[in-house]
């Protein structure tokens, strides 16, 4: 066994997998020829000398004195990511999660002009049904990755060998190993288009997407355009704003009369997120190349913008070592401005807002899944009235914004039962 299997094998998620051969990991030439001379095989190689640039950096680290107060309320907290700097720069280990990746197919494909860098995992089982599933900011392909034995190989992890997937995990532009844009117009809408013409590339006739965060307006751009084969989506951070929502939010004011408890909930947590980190959107949404300063020169002041994002998210929900994972690969591929510039192309809008007007315009099925410790819990009555094809809703009892690296095998039961109906028949 190598390496790099060795690793997968530690973390446990991929190990039955691997183990039973449900995962076909072919030879790189032999599976970059079955998917044409358009995409080319790719391995993570980072030089030891910028490994050792990024500890040394974060050694000379001027830090700011501590916050005054005894609690997150000016950001994260001094003495919090000192202890995470520390074990950073002392104790983690970048070459493990390099394995990771590599272990598994990994391709580039040039599409509009830009290199695209994508994981291509194909199921053992029959009828596999493709799904191309996107990330967001500030994640990576990294927050995907514990869902790869879950959806390849179901019967592993309590599902049923039918249900499989074969998975496409793109980077998406000015992020990880996918080319950074050398010009602007890189918004939602033209990535949508470039995994349209991925998913044609590797042949694929019938698939459905997937996405959170930045990948929910993704995916959702792809239903507007009903690309091809394109069967439907399912998002877990969906657009289901109504106007006068949205009108309020803006403006501060009060909720509107008539909400349901359900939907006052929302709300508040809207109105709360919004007050507090807005602000992440608002400047990388104005002023991506000048915050890019920043966060490209000092890989402190990189780890504490991702880390508190989101109040501290990956603190709650994730290992040390997943969050560092996320952060070094911005670090060490220089993408911290290039993926901040995905807020300027939709002109400062958040997420959110960037798709809520556009919802009507989707006519295939859209699924649904709610996670508690979400942005925000999307109520069915505002999900029935933005998706007029609302064909699955479920609200789950764990997870968070980044659910399929917080729970990858609910996660994964939840696209499963999403995905069901759009199989097709063997």
């Amino acid at each position: 066994m190598s390496a790099a299997f060795s690793i997968l094998n530690r973390q446990g998620l991929l190990a039955a997998t691997i183990a039973t051969g449900a995962i076909k990991l072919l030879p790189e030439a032999a599976q970059a020829a079955t998917e044409g001379s358009l995409i080319r095989p790719f391995t993570i190689n980072i030089p030891e000398e910028d490994i050792v640039d990024l500890r040394l950096r974060i050694a000379a680290t001027r830090w700011p004195d501590r916050e005054t107060v005894d609690d997150r309320s000016q950001g994260i907290q001094h003495a919090s990511l000192q202890e995470i700097l520390h074990y950073w720069r002392t104790e983690y280990d970048w070459r493990r999660a390099e394995a990771t990746l590599n272990a598994l197919p990994q391709f580039i494909s040039e599409i509009d002009g830009l290199d695209i860098h994508f994981i291509h995992v194909r199921s053992r089982h029959p009828n596999a049904l493709p799904l191309i599933m996107t990330h967001g900011w500030p994640g990576s392909v990294f927050e995907l990755l514990k869902t790869v034995g879950p959806l390849t190989d179901p019967a592993a992890f309590g599902g049923r060998a039918e249900d499989a997937f074969d998975l496409v995990l793109p980077s998406m532009p000015g992020f990880g190993f996918s080319g950074k844009p050398k010009g602007k117009g890189w918004n939602p809408d033209r990535i949508a288009h470039a995994w349209a013409e991925l998913m044609q590339r590797l042949g694929y006739e019938h698939y459905v997407a997937q996405g959170g965060d930045w990948g929910s307006p993704v995916s959702s751009a792809m239903a507007r355009h009903e690309a091809k084969g394109l069967a439907g989506i399912h998002i877990n951070l969906p657009a289901t704003i109504t106007p006068d929502i949205a009108a309020a939010l803006a403006g501060g004011g009060p909720a509107p009369a008539d909400l349901s408890e359900k939907e006052r909930t929302a709300f508040n947590a809207l109105g709360t997120f919004y007050k507090k980190y807005r602000a992440y959107a608002a400047m990388m949404g104005t002023r991506p190349q000048t915050i890019g300063y920043t966060l490209t020169d000092s890989p402190v002041g990189l780890a504490a913008w991702m880390y508190d994002y989101n109040n501290a998210e990956p603190e709650r929900f994730l290992t040390k070592d997943e969050m560092l994972d996320d952060v070094t690969l911005y670090w060490l591929t220089n993408t911290a401005t290039s993926a901040a510039r995905i807020y300027w192309e939709t002109m400062g809008q958040s997420v959110l807002l960037s798709t809520a007007q556009k919802t009507a315009e989707i006519s295939l099925p859209v699924a649904i899944t709610v996670f508690p410790d979400e942005v925000y819990r999307a109520p069915e009555t505002w999900a029935r009235r933005a998706y007029r094809n609302l064909s699955y809703f479920n609200e789950v009892d764990k997870g968070g914004h980044f659910a399929a690296w917080e729970e990858p095998e609910l996660f994964s039961a939840e696209l499963r039962a999403a995905f069901r109906p759009l199989r097709m028949p063997l």
